[in-house]
């Protein structure tokens, strides 16, 4: 049986670039899981996908437009098959999902899983530190809608998180 040859450079920047989908799975999943399986989910779309892949292009760059583009589909398909849960409280869930228990922390990861999928990928990539230009390369949008959003994003989590 022939070896593939894309096996090789494909596991090398898989390796290289793992973090990234570590951390879009974080986002998109609650349950630890649920982003073990996401994390497979994008390594799966991720192999399907890399013959069409173009080396001329940052492969960080492709990498997570694939990765969040799996992402809010496994959140869509998971959406739809789970039953409503009944909400555990606070501190527990904190100590669950290994989160500091600062309360402005928990207030506003709880603020930035409120917003749908796209703005959660927008969110993600801007705390990742990418430009407007890759996140709207990455996202398949304009580098000024991408101002515009996460304008809009920022607006709405300061309204959130305001003290009434």
């Amino acid at each position: 049986m022939a070896v593939d040859p894309h096996h090789k450079p494909f596991l090398t920047l898989l390796e290289a670039h793992q973090k990234i989908l570590y951390k879009v799975a974080f986002v998109y999943c609650i349950h630890p899981d649920d982003r073990q399986d996401l994390v497979q989910e994008m390594i799966v779309q991720l192999w399907r996908s890399f013959p069409r892949y173009d080396p001329c292009y940052r492969f960080s760059t492709w990498m997570y437009r694939i990765a969040v583009n799996t992402a809010i589909s496994f959140a869509r398909s998971s959406h739809r098959r789970q039953k409503p849960l009944v909400p555990l409280d606070a501190e527990l869930t904190a100590s669950l999902l290994a989160i500091p228990e600062s309360d402005e922390l928990w207030e506003l990861r709880q603020a930035i899983d409120s917003l749908d999928s796209f703005d959660k990928a927008l969110v993600l990539l801007t705390l990742d530190g990418h430009a407007h230009e890759v996140i709207g390369e990455i996202l398949g949008i304009s580098t000024s809608n991408v101002g515009t959003r996460l304008s809009r994003i920022r607006q709405r989590l300061r309204q959130e998180l305001t003290p009434r």
